[in-house]
């Protein structure tokens, strides 16, 4: 299975380097213009199957070169939930909660949503359970940074840490290619 996860194009300028999770914002300008760039490269490109995060940046992205009736939408590819600091910078989640970074997961776990498990086992289920069980071959994913990150980690078997300190740009994407399908996870 060939599997092209590719990451939304850039949002509104005031939500730029926030932990923006299930706000359902728009792009900006410029990420319109980067969403019609991206359908120059995928413009040859087959996909037997397409799944998207069902937010409004990764629906913007997908409908300047996908047909609408063609894709998968899912809350499964939705970006990790902040709660009540969705839409905040780090800068502004300090202030506000007087918070301190100390390490990765203390800073994960003194954020209100869903709990890094709770993200990690959902994504864990899209890619190992519900993609697996589809007979596709190769997949386009539109999604979110954190959940490229997780699925980088589940699949490499890296820590969640140093898989979210790996930089993944707005509209860029990674390919990934098993020879064998994504039956189960170990």
């Amino acid at each position: 299975m060939k599997i092209t996860l590719l990451r939304h194009a850039r949002v509104e300028e005031k939500y730029l380097n926030c932990y923006n999770g299930h706000i359902d914002i728009g792009l900006c300008k410029d990420g319109l213009l980067d969403a019609k760039d991206l359908a120059k490269h995928f413009k040859e490109k087959e996909f037997d199957s397409i799944y998207s995060s069902d937010l409004l940046r990764a629906r913007e992205t997908l409908s300047a070169f996908i047909d609408s009736d063609a894709i998968i939408y899912t809350q499964e590819l939705r970006e990790k939930s902040w709660g009540v600091h969705e839409g905040l910078s780090f800068e502004e989640i300090c202030k506000q909660d007087s918070l301190k970074y100390e390490n990765f997961g203390q800073w994960i776990e003194a954020l209100d949503g869903e709990s890094i498990e709770e993200f990690k086992t959902r994504v864990e289920n899209f890619f190992f359970k519900t993609l697996a069980s589809s007979k596709s071959k190769n997949v386009l994913v539109m999604t979110h940074s954190g959940v490229i990150k997780t699925f980088i980690a589940l699949v490499e078997k890296i820590p969640l840490e140093e898989a979210f300190s790996y930089s993944i740009p707005y509209s860029s994407f990674i390919v990934y290619e098993s020879k064998t399908k994504l039956l189960s996870f170990a």
